[in-house]
């Protein structure tokens, strides 16, 4: 197993070019359908793979949490995701993924883990009404094979919000000075991730910023292009109708560092900053962030420093 996640070098060189890596992996036979999912997940968030060592299990875990395993002396949380997703399946859980989501380390039980695969950004969808709702709406984008056969990617950050919970403590906001824009600011923001989304316009609310959101990065270019036309009409720079961006990095149809790069290439947008916002949050990928122009990279769900960071990117630009 240890083939599959080797050098990453040429997978940095992804960005920029709206595709990604993703490993694919199977939850086993569901017994009501009868039929074995296929999921991904992406290269960068999976540390390494493993059969599955001694489980340490404790009374009042939460649902779909199976306990913790020690990794080379650190104890790491252990979700079983079929358990979670509320499949019913007789199959093993032999597989264990370690993955790493804003630096937090986590390991996924799963079925099998098949290879690795090279996706475009442009094949890779917003799923259907049927599927979005599916397993609790914790499928957030489906792309499809050359076999016909469809690749979901979970919403990982959904899985974590309801286990390790650490996404969705109000404390989490404390410390975020109130108001200070005052609503003179208005910023526009891009994720796939509705938990990500809802923790952004809860960070930008407790500041006193304006927003407006889409659900990806190709949704977002559009929203900007019509802000342009709009400044235009009314003899405005865009600066003075949208003072900065903040983006994820993984999204269908249109990824981060894509939108970064049309966003620095447009003279239309001269001067408005950009800020990458992601759980891929290794310095590698701060690089990647920094070599498309992102004025600024922080990791997900940690809302004090996007409030400062934010603050400290809006004033530096003069707005």
């Amino acid at each position: 197993m240890s083939n599959l996640m080797q050098s990453i070098d040429d997978r940095t060189k992804l960005a920029g070019t709206n595709r990604l890596e993703v490993l694919l992996f199977s939850l086993g036979i569901d017994a009501l359908t009868g039929r074995n999912e296929l999921f991904g997940i992406n290269v960068f968030k999976v540390r390494e793979v493993m059969h599955v060592p001694e489980i340490t299990r404790a009374p009042d875990m939460p649902n779909g949490v199976e306990g913790m395993v020690s990794l080379r002396g650190v104890m790491v949380p252990v979700i079983n995701l079929p358990k979670f997703c509320g499949l019913q399946t007789e199959d093993d859980t032999g597989i264990l993924m370690i993955t790493e989501y804003n630096k937090h380390v986590q390991g996924f039980l799963v079925n099998t883990v098949d290879t690795i695969k090279r996706l475009d950004w442009d094949d890779v969808k917003a799923p259907p009404p049927m599927i979005a709702n599916r397993m609790g709406g914790l499928v957030t984008a489906v792309s499809e094979m050359e076999d016909g056969q469809l690749v979901m990617i979970m919403d990982v950050e959904k899985v974590l919000a309801e286990t390790v919970s650490f996404y969705d403590d109000e404390e989490i906001f404390d410390g975020i000075e109130e108001n200070i824009f005052d609503g003179n600011i208005t910023v526009l923001f891009a994720d796939d991730s509705k938990i990500a989304r809802d923790q952004v316009t809860s960070t930008l609310d407790h500041l006193g910023i304006r927003h407006t959101g889409a659900n990806n990065g190709a949704l977002a270019w559009e929203k900007l292009k019509e802000i342009a036309e709009q400044a235009e009409t009314l003899g405005k720079p865009v600066s003075d109708l949208v003072q900065a961006v903040l983006t994820d990095v993984e999204m269908p149809e249109m990824d981060g560092y894509v939108l970064t790069r049309r966003i620095k290439e447009d003279p239309r947008f001269s001067g408005i900053p950009v800020i990458m916002h992601s759980s891929l949050s290794s310095e590698a990928n701060m690089a990647l962030g920094e070599g498309v122009g992102a004025d600024a990279y922080v990791p997900k769900f940690q809302p004090v420093e996007l409030a400062a960071t934010l603050r400290k990117v809006i004033e530096q630009s003069g707005a």
